[in-house]
């Protein structure tokens, strides 16, 4: 059963985030909604570079814009442009300690958050608002958890 799961452990987590992503939440808390599919990519971006790359996060892009109804290619590119720029440092990036690595997410979450904020004005002519960026610090609050968890799943189940 191991051999089986570990070649999906990366699929099952990224579709772990996105059933996250939409999941309803009360108004109250949901605009404090983490980036889930960003925290998974990062970490699998990161730890396996080689599996997990601007092209996979091209994909999980199309998939978000389709669960959450906005315009195709939005998310697709603030998380191609996100990972990219993690996968272009991702050794310095693993050297640092999870709690300096959670400043870094927060500064790719910020930036996600712009690039979609950015072509949602070019688009819908959305005025920005400073509740658009509770999710990169609850994303960055989270990410420690989520390293750990992801770490322990990868090494129990030997992905590479």
């Amino acid at each position: 059963m191991i051999v089986k799961t570990r070649h999906y452990a990366i699929f099952f987590s990224i579709i772990i985030a996105l059933v996250l992503q939409i999941m309803p939440l009360p108004i109250q808390v949901d605009m404090y909604r983490p980036d889930w599919v960003l925290i998974v990519l990062a970490y699998w971006a990161m730890a396996l570079p080689h599996r997990v790359n601007v092209g996979i996060a091209f994909l999980c892009g199309i998939a978000l814009d389709i669960l959450l109804g906005t315009a195709l290619g939005i998310h697709s590119l603030a998380l191609s442009v996100s990972v990219y720029v993690l996968a272009a440092n991702y050794q310095r990036l693993r050297n640092y300690s999870v709690w300096q690595q959670a400043i870094i997410i927060g500064l790719l979450s910020a930036l996600y958050h712009l690039v979609v904020f950015w072509l949602q004005h070019l688009l819908t002519d959305v005025y920005f608002q400073f509740a658009y960026l509770w999710p990169v610090l609850t994303s960055m609050v989270l990410w420690p958890w989520i390293f750990w968890i992801l770490r322990k799943a990868r090494r129990q189940l030997r992905v590479t």
